[in-house]
């Protein structure tokens, strides 16, 4: 068994906003090791968020950003249980980064459910035939556009997204674990993104 000692903890910490006594926990049940204990912390952030995914929100922020530029800008609703949260920085931080990534990416909908059936099925058929013009075997055809409509809908529904400060997490693993530090239900309500010409 490592020992785990304060620094340890104190940078791991730092990487995941964890609290220090979950983070402690982590790298005990992780032998020590920095990369196993975000895992763990991730999969119990997980496994939390979901068993409060059914408590009702109906606290929360507005919460707006203009991009440096002044050329985009985007409004979210981030909804959580008690009006003790929704008036902590770290809520208004969790609401900033998803602004952020918004801003930065221009997601479709808040999650593959979402985003409009014409949308996917336009998708579908664009895989397809570039499947068909590669000259790939028919067979293969249905797994090709089931990955296609995965990867278009990680790139296009919000909570799906890749973190644009952090590859390794998604928007969802952001909320994850906030929800874990909170004890609260945390949602994206709604958002919208404004840019100079509508583009």
């Amino acid at each position: 068994m490592a020992e785990v000692t304060a620094l340890m903890v104190k940078e791991l910490r730092e990487r995941t906003g964890a609290g220090m006594m979950e983070c402690r926990k982590a790298l005990v049940e992780s032998d020590g090791n920095i990369d196993n204990a975000i895992k763990w912390l991730r999969e119990k952030g997980i496994s939390k968020a979901e068993s409060k995914a059914s408590r009702e929100t109906r606290e929360g922020i507005i919460y707006s950003y203009i991009h440096f530029n002044g050329k985009i800008g985007v409004m979210i609703e981030l909804n959580c249980e008690s009006d003790f949260v929704a008036r902590t920085e770290d809520f208004t931080g969790l609401a900033e980064e998803i602004a952020m990534q918004i801003a930065a990416t221009n997601p479709l909908a808040i999650s593959a459910d979402q985003i409009d059936p014409e949308v996917i099925e336009r998708e579908k058929d664009i895989a397809r035939n570039k499947a068909l013009n590669e000259g790939k075997k028919a067979e293969f055809l249905d797994k090709i556009i089931e990955g296609n409509v995965r990867k278009f809908c990680a790139e296009n529904a919000l909570l799906e997204q890749q973190l644009i400060s952090d590859d390794h997490r998604t928007v969802k693993d952001l909320i994850s674990a906030a929800i874990a530090k909170t004890g609260e239900n945390i949602q994206v309500a709604r958002f919208v993104r404004y840019s100079l010409g509508g583009n």
